[in-house]
């Protein structure tokens, strides 16, 4: 919003739309405004990404390796719960207790500046989230069933980061062979208390089995099945037998309706036929109109037999459905005006003096009073079989209704028993299969030991020993310098479109025709006082060289610390 002066004040009026010359004007104005932030911003970015100090990962690969003997004849438990018991010996290492032993290691002394500045607990936390990964991950490659997990360390100091990934490998061999010993006892003893479990359960579930059995002799329900799949297949006929109902409901429908039509037409054809005075009767425009008007009830009986056909398969929004509903209404519309025609025609006829009659034989509308009657009778016919599928159907109907009520009676006498038995041999089955699994389980935990005792079964082997590393992993610098720098840029323009908002002044003849609405004859380019103009650009380029003075060196400051530091390390 801008004011303009008025004769009663200011008056508030919305900014023109600026388009892309406006911008570049408003660049050109505010351009220290942009480049000052962004200049600060390249800096400041440039003196952190070089102060931060370097971080160095070594990394080291551990294999675990299946057991030497073949699985087809002896299955290892450990392979089962392989990635259990690599998330257990990773949850033991990286505890407090093992980690801060490490940290406080002689030979290591990890963390020195942190430990005096922040919390034992607080630099273990840092050391878990940051610097120490271990990433489990499937190795295909080197052999069957094979897994392994990879260590990582990041360290200041490349020498004891390799030190440091040196002794995790250590204790993981430890930890592992501890596992194994301590997973094979506990599953010993789970395994042998869960048999006895199973097999009481077993024991108990086949003597309730024998005496439901003897309980119930001669009444359980063995011809379920059956009776639900003849109730199945009778519901299905029934589902048929109304529709084959439905059907014969809409023709009748249709019928009746046709019939009506027929009638109508014998008694137009009969009024006419009386009416003898005028020669030539086939020829008359009401009998044209009459033969148009049976034409339009055949295509209207038609089209709502399909449009029923239509209605049994699909919804009454189907495209098809609705243009067949529209071209009907059309059909409809056409007859009924053909018959005020006709009905009008006849009022005409009747209010003109008649003339003597002449005894005319008109062989056309007699063969088509034939043909009309002809039709009745068949329309008849149709609606006497109609009748008489209906009564069959229904009949049909009620003797298959009844045979269902006798299997639901069936069904429902012997569901209490029905349930129970199956109940019962769902529990027989499943304390067979838990017994059954269980003595397989505990073979092969027997077989798991003996490889254990025998060395023979899963190892834990360095892949890849720690690597020293060269180069520095962390801190990604022209990432930094590349972000900060288009940060303080956004900022800058942030700052330009902050500056041209607030100033509300006319900034060029645009602005003066936009606001003012009046022509401009002229302009005259703003005048200032030369000393004060050279003293306003003096001042600004000392400011420019001071700053580009202080970013030079703070760069370089930077650059000779992330040097000395690479040289160092």
């Amino acid at each position: 919003m801008t004011a303009i002066a008025s004769g009663s004040g200011y008056v508030a009026v919305s900014r023109r739309p600026l388009d892309l010359e406006d911008y570049v004007d408003v660049a050109r104005r505010h351009a220290a405004w942009i480049a000052g932030p962004m200049f600060a911003g390249l800096v400041i970015s440039v003196a952190i990404a070089f102060s931060l100090p370097n971080s160095y990962r070594s990394e080291a690969v551990m294999q675990i390796t299946p057991a030497q003997i073949s699985e087809d004849l002896v299955k290892t438990t450990g392979n089962q719960l392989l990635t259990d018991r690599i998330i257990q010996m990773e949850g033991d290492i990286l505890s407090r207790r093992s980690l801060s032993d490490l940290i406080q290691a002689p030979e290591l002394n990890l963390y020195p500046k942190e430990r005096a500045k922040q919390p034992l607990e607080d630099v273990i936390e840092m050391m878990k989230s940051r610097d120490l990964k271990i990433d489990v991950q499937n190795m295909a490659n080197l052999g069957k069933h094979a897994s392994a997990f990879k260590i990582s360390f990041s360290y200041v100091d490349r020498f004891k980061a390799q030190q440091t990934v040196s002794k995790l490998i250590t204790r993981f061999v430890d930890a592992n062979q501890s596992s194994q010993r301590d997973q094979q006892t506990m599953l010993h003893d789970f395994i042998g208390d869960e048999l006895a479990k199973a097999k009481a359960d077993l024991e108990k579930s086949n003597a309730e089995l024998t005496k439901f059995k003897v309980e119930n002799q001669g009444r359980l329900p063995e011809q379920s099945q059956m009776n639900i799949a003849s109730l199945n297949s009778l519901q299905g006929q029934v589902t048929g037998v109304q529709d084959q109902l439905n059907r014969l409901a809409q023709q009748r429908i249709q019928l009746e309706a046709h019939l009506s039509t027929l009638k109508s037409q014998l008694d137009l054809i009969d009024m006419m036929a009386q009416d003898s005075s005028s020669p030539g009767m086939a020829g008359t425009p009401a009998f044209r109109q009459n033969a148009e008007v049976e034409q339009l009830n055949k295509e209207i009986d038609a089209g709502e037999s399909h449009l029923q056909e239509l209605l049994q398969s699909y919804r009454e929004g189907y495209p098809d459905i609705r243009n067949l509903q529209k071209r009907l209404a059309l059909l409809k519309k056409q007859r009924d005006d053909l018959k005020a025609k006709q009905e009008d025609a006849i009022a005409s006829d009747a209010a003109k003096p008649k003339e003597a009659p002449r005894k005319t034989t008109n062989y056309q509308v007699a063969q088509s009073r034939t043909t009309l009657l002809g039709d009745i009778d068949q329309t008849n016919a149709l609606l006497k079989n109609n009748d008489a599928d209906r009564v069959f159907k229904q009949k049909e109907q009620e003797k298959v209704t009844r045979q269902i009520e006798e299997y639901r009676n069936k069904l429902s006498a012997t569901s209490g028993i029905e349930a129970r038995y199956a109940d019962l041999q769902r529990e027989q089955a499943n304390a067979t299969v838990k017994f059954q699994t269980m003595l397989q389980k505990q073979d092969l935990t027997a077989q798991n030991n003996d490889l254990i005792q025998r060395k023979a079964g899963e190892k834990l082997e360095v892949l890849d020993s720690p690597s020293l590393p060269i180069t520095p992993f962390s801190p990604s610098r022209w990432t930094i310098v590349g972000g900060g720098t288009a940060a303080s840029f956004l900022i800058g323009l942030a700052l330009a479109g902050v500056q041209e908002a607030k100033d509300a002044s006319l900034k060029n003849l645009k602005d003066v025709r936009a606001y003012t609405n009046l022509p401009v004859l002229c302009s005259i380019p703003l005048l200032e006082n030369t000393l004060l103009v050279k003293r306003k650009k003096r001042i600004t380029y000392l400011a420019w060289s001071a700053a580009l003075v202080v970013g030079i060196v703070a760069i370089c400051l930077s650059l000779a610390f992330y040097y000395t530091q690479t040289v160092t390390g």
